[in-house]
């Protein structure tokens, strides 16, 4: 053999080298979703139901975020509307824990939990789709857009990869993805006269929500003692109104009950969620724009500050025998791998979600309603009691309903082929106080998913997708688009009512109520003509001049007559007989399900395509 052989033996072996190294270093993908918190698991699970392959990069060994790494195992709203993978998860839930009424442990939530059973159940869920994959440990660095694809570069260990997808979803904490791709987006209050809010400041600020760091404590027996070491800067006057538990939303006076506070993230297992915002662990730190070591450090004082509360918790009010658990989280200090951040960078979307839009949803020039993909009933929470600087606003007196959040929320107005989730959403300041929600974030998740997925198959970039397409396939995994109280997933009507819904012609009546805003859809009423032709007017012109429409309550031949004006020829027999097909029990005057039902075979009203901003096409 000659040397000039053995020169092209090297050269072949060390281009296959090249070759092989080059393709472990490059992975390409359908779908990559930066970070695995509550968002990004659900858009994750949900776009590889749907057939695309996804990635999800996160820098933890957990998935969940705020609901599992924060900490945070307690379900803030949205009891009576368990849509799609957030019902999935709370009936794991269950089944791990023996029932509803087991996990009913604190006073704050219907649905608590501890920290790292919802990690399980949710890697649970996410290891049966073979379409996902999950890069645990592993953080992002750079990013860009090159002829229609992302390229990311990130480290897993010592290691640089470069993952390559066409649809980016931004599950961070803080929105940094976003940022990174230049996308516009807001920080802070947003001035009265941006957002048309009458509760918003008269100028913007940049002052955010107050952060947590939670801990979790253990019982370990009355004769314990797990007091830790002094923190350094503990002061005991901080904490002296803690145990204040009156209730905002209820104007009540002070009431000082200690044993009732520590009730109040209670979980199963004699464990307790420490997030307490009344002289307790809130803190207001503003880390958004912060580099990656500017956060860490800053993040130190929260998690001193915590530290401080629990001391004081130990000693002063006598809960020595509460020490941090040592079956939890699998960091040193034993405390959350995260913080609970309230609030994030905002995109700029293709629309942007006011309290204007929650309170008057019918009435609005936009009805954004029409696009809804996630719903929510919990109220505008607000935590800004550790900032003096902060405006004035009395947040427990904007009385909402409860609410959808509309799909132009998802999506960035400037920048292709990303879609936004967790906190990072197109809202205002003052609505992030009711989205910002665990139920909510889990849903705006799914929807990411749904969107990503529908972005590869039908070679579509997220602003050029139809709403429609986007809810049916959510209503199909059991997902609301419309807040209705009264007709739960499970109803035989249920997909009828949220497509009926979501056209206006058949509308909700919202009630602000206490924790859990509601909006009824009243599927056993009865409702008039002319109620019923002013919703069909829209989207059948003929019926504009049409004056057939009475006070009187609706029943099957005036239906007969509604029908055949809007150009649709129809006897009473054949609807007779579709109620009964259907299985819908009426009388004489037809009821709201019904009407729902035959308007949906007859009219197809949800077929008719509306913009992003709720207007039809």
């Amino acid at each position: 053999m000659t040397f000039k052989t053995n020169c092209y033996g090297l050269f072949v072996f060390l281009l296959c080298c090249c070759v092989q190294t080059y393709a472990q270093q490059v992975t390409k993908t359908d779908v990559l979703v930066i970070g695995g918190g509550a968002s990004g698991t659900t858009a994750g699970i949900q776009a590889a139901r749907m057939g695309v392959n996804v990635l999800v990069i996160e820098e933890t060994n957990w998935l969940g975020g705020m609901l599992t790494s924060a900490g945070v195992s307690a379900i803030d709203g949205n009891h009576r509307m368990p849509g799609g993978l957030w019902g999935e998860f709370r009936q794991k839930l269950y089944q791990y824990y023996g029932g509803p009424a087991a996990v009913e442990t604190g006073w704050v939530s219907n649905t608590l939990f501890e920290p790292h059973i919802g990690n399980q159940v949710l890697q649970q869920m996410a290891a049966t789709e073979k379409k996902l994959q999950i890069w645990f440990n592993t953080k992002w660095n750079l990013l860009k857009r090159e002829q229609g694809q992302w390229m990311v570069t990130v480290t897993q260990g010592k290691k640089q990869l470069t993952v390559i997808a066409p649809v980016l979803i931004d599950a961070t904490e803080l929105g940094d993805v976003l940022a990174a791709a230049g996308a516009g987006y807001r920080i802070g209050m947003d001035s009265r006269s941006e957002t048309g809010e009458e509760q918003a400041p008269e100028k913007a600020n940049n002052i955010i929500q107050d952060l947590t760091y939670v801990a979790v404590l253990k019982d370990y027996g009355k004769n314990a003692d797990k007091t830790i070491a002094k923190p350094a800067g503990y002061d005991p006057k901080v904490f002296d109104c803690s145990c204040d538990v009156s209730d905002p939303a209820s104007f009540d006076s002070p009431q000082n009950n200690c044993y009732r506070m520590m009730q109040y993230g209670r979980l199963p297992n004699n464990k307790y969620m420490i997030n307490w915002p009344k002289c307790g662990n809130d803190i207001y730190l503003n880390l958004i724009e912060n580099t990656p070591a500017e956060r860490e450090q800053a993040l130190k004082e929260a998690k001193l500050h915590t530290l401080r509360f629990v001391y004081y918790l130990q000693t002063k009010l006598g809960y020595k025998h509460l020490g941090l658990a040592d079956d939890e989280f699998t960091t040193p200090d034993k405390l959350p791998s995260i913080p609970y951040h309230r609030e994030s960078r905002r995109v700029k979307g293709l629309v942007t979600f006011t309290v204007n839009h929650i309170a008057r949803p019918y009435e609005s020039e936009t009805p954004l309603y029409r696009t809804g993909i996630a719903v929510g009933d919990y109220p505008i929470d607000h935590h800004h009691l550790k900032n003096e600087d902060a405006p004035k606003i009395d947040f427990v007196k904007i009385k909402v309903p409860s609410y959808n959040v509309p799909m132009g929320s998802l999506i960035p107005a400037d920048v292709d082929g990303l879609i936004v989730a967790e906190k990072s959403i197109s809202v205002s300041n003052i609505v992030n106080g009711a989205t910002r929600l665990q139920p909510v974030v889990l849903q705006l998740g799914q929807a990411a998913g749904v969107m990503a997925a529908l972005c590869i198959q039908k070679q579509q970039q997220p602003a050029q997708l139809n709403v429609r397409d986007v809810q049916r396939q959510l209503i199909k995994a059991n997902g609301y688009i419309m807040p209705f109280v009264d007709v739960p997933a499970t109803d035989p009507q249920f997909e009828v009512i949220q497509q009926i819904g979501a056209t206006g012609i058949l509308k909700g009546t919202g009630v602000p109520y206490m924790w859990a805003n509601q909006t009824w859809f009243y599927p056993d009423l009865p409702m008039s003509a002319y109620e019923l032709v002013l919703g069909l007017r829209l989207y059948y012109p003929a019926l504009r001049t049409w004056w057939g429409g009475s006070g009187d309550l609706l029943t099957v031949p005036t239906l007969v007559q509604v029908l055949n004006a809007a150009g649709v020829m129809v006897t009473a027999e054949q609807l007779s007989q579709s109620i009964t097909a259907s299985g819908v029990k009426t009388g004489e005057q037809l009821s709201r399900r019904a009407i729902a039902v035959l308007l949906d075979k007859y009219l197809h009203p949800f077929d008719k395509s509306v913009n992003i901003s709720g207007n039809l096409e």
